[in-house]
């Protein structure tokens, strides 16, 4: 009888594992086709924040393939994150949780987001320069803005 229940269980863990990792690759394929604009409203997979601003062609050019290398990077590392949440569930679900296998992954997921905003960071930094004064001020408004409407989303 212990088998049956054993096996049963495995069967269940297995299939919570399978959808778990199906939702996450669903939701990255989808966020990888959009992304949220500052008015948070989806736009198509090229449509960047600072196409918002007037800007030169050659301008754009240079931040459009910033932005196109720039994301392609960030989407890696946030795979990478979710595929660290995901073992964290997996060590969670655990009859006898490691708490210093849990921590050490909880660890390494906050570090992976630290670089995460470091890239994001110098990618604005990067984009602001190859701005003048005017854009500077509106590309920056424009982050703000979509800053305060994502925090409006979380609790």
């Amino acid at each position: 009888m212990k088998d049956n229940t054993f096996k049963f269980i495995l069967v269940i863990s297995l299939l919570l594992n399978i959808s778990l990792l199906t939702t996450a690759g669903y939701v990255y394929y989808k966020h990888g086709e959009s992304r949220i604009s500052p008015d948070a409203h989806m736009m198509q997979k090229g449509g960047y924040l600072f196409e918002e601003l007037s800007m030169k062609p050659e301008q754009a050019q240079r931040l459009k393939e910033q932005a196109i290398s720039f994301h392609e990077e960030i989407d890696k590392k946030r795979l990478e994150v979710i595929h660290k949440r995901i073992a964290l569930v997996g060590l969670l679900r655990s009859d006898h949780p490691d708490r210093e296998a849990i921590d050490a992954t909880i660890f390494q997921i906050s570090k992976m987001q630290g670089e995460i905003q470091k890239m994001v960071a110098l990618h604005i930094l990067e984009a602001k320069a190859a701005l003048d004064k005017d854009q500077q001020k509106r590309f920056l408004d424009l982050i703000e803005e979509a800053m305060s409407k994502r925090v409006g989303r979380f609790p």
